[in-house]
């Protein structure tokens, strides 16, 4: 196949990625999702019983667009398929003069100090280029924020940060 066919193959695949899965974005009103059932579902989808999970966001409750779903699935498969030997994969939260940050971590091979600075980029990566912009994309819905702080080498770790009253912690898991 010659760089012509190669490029409409790509284009091709990139709107029937965008299509399938985030056609929705935005089209309904956001809503209050069970962060520890979101991550244990979203896990599920996934044939990886050599990972450990580890999900401590029970009483976590976010408001979000509800495609929340496709956005933690997502970060679980870029861990799994970027990280390399990824064996751990957690999801935890703090609380930050911001918000609540949600965190999800793994000890793969972690993110290059220049890749940090594409990653939610449009056309970024190595598959689509559309999966972590699109992330960026339904969180900013409603207000909450994405950044990757991890060390190459030792694990990516996104900070998902929801903004005061788009959160709510009830009081059995404070």
């Amino acid at each position: 196949m010659d760089a012509m066919g190669r490029l409409a193959v790509s284009i091709q695949e990139q709107i029937a990625f965008t299509k399938e899965d985030y056609q929705e974005i935005g089209v309904m009103a956001p809503l209050w999702h069970d962060t520890a059932s979101v991550v244990r579902n979203s896990a599920a989808q996934f044939n990886a019983p050599e990972v450990h999970f580890d999900i401590a966001l029970e009483g976590v409750e976010v408001y979000a667009d509800p495609l929340i779903t496709k956005v933690i699935y997502n970060l679980i498969d870029n861990a799994l398929r970027h990280g390399r030997h990824v064996t751990w994969i957690g999801f935890s939260y703090q609380r930050s003069e911001k918000g609540l940050v949600i965190i999800c971590e793994d000890n793969g091979v972690g993110i290059s100090y220049e890749d940090k600075h594409h990653l939610f980029i449009r056309g970024f990566g190595k598959n689509s280029g559309l999966g972590l912009f699109l992330i960026r994309e339904i969180l900013a819905i409603t207000g909450t924020t994405i950044v990757e702080t991890g060390e190459p080498g030792k694990g990516a770790r996104f900070e998902l940060t929801w903004p005061v009253g788009q959160y709510r912690i009830l009081p059995a898991a404070s």
